[in-house]
């Protein structure tokens, strides 16, 4: 399948999945860092960012992203690269390594691993982005991103630390929030998400410290699925990318080593 893609870098692959909403410039401050010794590969999911959407007919889960993810990189010529993602990409990132299909799997706050009115809570908040995204006409949308208010009323959610974030990054995550066709159906079908199956793989699992979107203690189940200890990112939200590129790049580099 064909996705929009940024390629930078040479070494290993190493391939970087977004969020719901998102688009693969979330990745953005930690590319370069990756780069030194990976081939990075970052890619909006089907009807997300600016690649085209599912085939007519096909539904927006998890499980089809990852189809979509797999195609693609059949598509680019990598095989079994090592992969990485956040929130749904996280997810995603989890079930490949349960086909066994990719290297290493290392998941930032992924999806899946709530309780009771917690993936309720992660809808509400989720729908009142979407919402914020298209409700704002441009001229108050950069109006806001370049006001240190306006950024953490908008992203103060998914990040941590607004302030790190630029004003055109906060605008261009505003747009594509506003024209992810993929967005409804994948929030609907997260109702029915459970953790996937057992990794095939090698797998490392991180979670913000200061995620507000998918709670800290989701991160204590997922250590417990996993059957080994989640990393803390220090000082980080749900996207952590922002929040402190240095340390999610080890991270990363570190769960790509094996």
């Amino acid at each position: 399948m064909e996705l929009a893609y940024e390629r930078r870098g040479a070494g290993p692959p190493l391939v970087l999945l977004h969020g719901i909403g998102h688009h693969w410039q979330a990745w953005e401050p930690v590319i370069d860092l990756l780069a030194r010794s990976r081939d990075v590969i970052a890619v909006d999911f089907p009807g997300f960012g600016v690649s085209p959407p599912l085939p007519a007919g096909t539904p927006y889960t998890p499980e089809t992203l990852a189809n979509a993810i797999e195609s693609f990189c059949a598509h680019i010529g990598v095989r079994e690269p090592h992969v990485a993602g956040n929130s749904l990409g996280g997810y995603v990132a989890l079930t490949l390594a349960a086909r066994g299909v990719v290297r290493t799997a290392t998941a930032l706050s992924p999806a899946g691993f709530w309780l009771g009115a917690e993936p309720l809570l992660a809808h509400v908040l989720l729908r009142g982005l979407r919402g914020l995204a298209r409700s704002l006409p441009p001229g108050r949308m950069d109006a806001l991103a370049r006001s240190p208010v306006g950024r953490a009323m908008s992203v103060g959610v998914i990040v941590a630390r607004p302030s790190r974030m630029t004003p055109e990054a906060v605008i261009a995550g505003g747009v594509a929030l506003r024209g992810a066709v993929g967005f409804d159906e994948t929030l609907r079908s997260f109702h029915s998400v459970v953790p996937p199956g057992r990794p095939k793989v090698p797998i490392t699992i991180a979670w913000g410290e200061h995620d507000r979107l998918l709670l800290r203690r989701q991160a204590v189940r997922a250590a417990k699925w996993s059957e080994q200890r989640v990393k803390l990112l220090r000082g980080c939200g749900h996207v952590p990318m922002s929040d402190d590129p240095e340390l999610v790049s080890q991270v990363l580099l570190e769960g790509s080593s094996h």
